[in-house]
């Protein structure tokens, strides 16, 4: 049995390198021989200034240090000096201290100086191997957390936004006044007009510690509102294997972002209402209380005002999400803005495509501006993907843009000016099949084109038994 949980535990910690640092021969063999028992790569070094030369030269994953050495037995300043030189290495190791003196106070200032966990010599074998196993895990969880931290930041985008046209100089100027204040926003406006990446500026300009999360809240079924808001501990539902965070603790001290807020049905206002209120929430199968105050930025397309006076939106929720409300205005009272956006747009499809041989020409950013997106931003970003999708000369001009803004449905209809009669559920189903026609089944795109949620698309689809697939080519 020892035998075969020696060679369990030799797996598990091969490659892990500790450095033990004692003027102390015998003390540092006594370790390696234990150590070396678990697996453990073992270096030695006689003092602190010979251990720093080590981990210039060699990678070490902890280090096992002695607080006092010959030059200072007792006050245990030369094992300080060591743990304020880590701080100029660009990877420090964990650091376990150790003295043969039981100095509260050196105890106190080792952990604050870096040191992860504290032993006393001669020390409990057993004690030992398990503060080392312990410290171990805490530093791989902590660059795990560093490195995810890392690719966060590396992959945030440097939100750039466009403000050519007075209408979004002036949107800009209200966010810029209000963005370094905790105070939550609304944003109101029509679909696809940029409420998220205007939230997300927002949460970069703020300097917040903590993370943006995102979370459409039209998507949340009503069954696992709690869940997916304030998490769940595993086994607290059928399905729950494991436990999770909620969206609240994920964005403690950063921004929480609820898109579509006005489609959540009354039962889940109340939950969230309570939540925004105080702080507090309880985990699914937990009874322990946590507490997140992140800040609040939420959006919708809906009139929300009206939504109140039908009892549809809770008027204390209002109060809660809306101390500042910002109107977004529509590409269409921004159209000196589209060349940019245009040329924005096709260096991230032209990206995400793999072609860097595209360009607009003058007259093709004029062609651009002269049509009516009544998807907004989200039609315009369409209409530049089809383009670097289709496109065969590496310059687009006017009459590609033509030529494809021809094929589609709502640009036919606003160049005739009318439509046949038709019942209004007769219009609903054409409307919906020419959106998905136009956009090859892509049902956000549809939606974006129909000027309606990604939830109310679902809807009629599921009320005309219409499926999205039928119209992928």
């Amino acid at each position: 049995m020892t035998a075969a949980l020696n060679t369990v535990r030799h797996e598990k910690n091969m490659q892990r390198t500790i450095l033990i640092i004692d003027d102390k021969a015998d003390v540092r063999l006594s370790a390696r021989f234990l150590l070396s028992n678990y697996g453990y790569e073992i270096l030695e070094a006689d003092s602190p200034v010979v251990g720093l030369s080590v981990l210039q030269a060699q990678t070490v994953d902890l280090v096992l240090l002695d607080m006092n050495f010959a030059f200072d037995t007792t006050s245990g300043e030369e094992g300080l000096y060591f743990l304020r030189k880590l701080d100029e290495l660009v990877q420090a190791p964990a650091v376990v201290a150790m003295t043969a003196w039981a100095n509260t106070e050196l105890v106190v200032k080792a952990l604050h100086s870096g040191a992860c966990d504290f032993i006393e010599k001669p020390w409990d074998n057993s004690r030992l191997t398990q503060i080392i196993e312990n410290a171990l895990k805490l530093s791989a969880l902590g660059q795990k957390n560093e490195a995810l931290k890392q690719t966060i930041a590396d992959n945030t985008p440097d939100i750039h936004l466009i403000c050519h046209s007075p209408a979004m100089q002036h949107l800009k100027a209200q966010i810029d006044r209000v963005a370094q204040s905790q105070a939550n926003i609304l944003f109101t406006g029509e679909n696809g007009t940029g409420k998220s990446t205007l939230a997300n500026y927002v949460h970069q300009v703020s300097n917040l510690s903590g993370e943006f999360v995102e979370v459409n809240m039209a998507a949340v079924p009503e069954s696992l509102f709690e869940s997916e808001m304030f998490g769940h501990t595993k086994g607290a539902f059928t399905g729950a294997d494991k436990s999770r965070i909620g969206r609240f603790e994920l964005a403690k001290e950063g921004t929480l972002f609820l898109d579509e807020i006005a489609e959540m049905p009354i039962s889940q206002q109340a939950k969230l209402l309570r939540v925004l209120e105080s702080g507090h929430f309880e985990p699914v199968g937990s009874s322990q209380t946590q507490f997140a105050k992140p800040r609040i930025l939420s959006a919708t397309n809906a009139d929300i005002v009206m939504m109140v006076a039908q009892s549809k939106f809770r008027q204390d929720l209002l109060y809660r999400v809306n101390t500042i409300t910002i109107e977004v205005p529509s590409l269409a009272q921004r159209k000196e803005d589209i060349p940019a956006l245009a040329e924005q747009f096709l260096l991230r499809h032209q990206q995400a495509h793999h072609r860097d041989d595209l360009c607009f020409a003058p007259c093709a950013l004029r062609a651009l501006q002269s049509y009516q997106y009544p998807g907004n931003l989200r039609e315009l970003s369409h209409v530049v993907e089809r383009l670097v999708l289709l496109s065969v000369n590496p310059q687009i001009v006017g009459e590609d843009i033509d030529t494809l803004l021809m094929n589609n449905p709502r640009e036919n209809i606003s160049q005739t000016g009318t439509l046949p009669l038709m019942t209004l559920a007769d219009a609903e189903q054409a409307l919906l099949t020419q959106a998905l026609t136009s956009t090859q089944g892509q049902t956000l795109e549809a939606a974006a084109l129909l000027g309606i949620s990604k939830s109310a698309i679902y809807r009629r689809l599921e009320k005309y038994d219409i499926a999205a697939k039928d119209f992928i080519q």
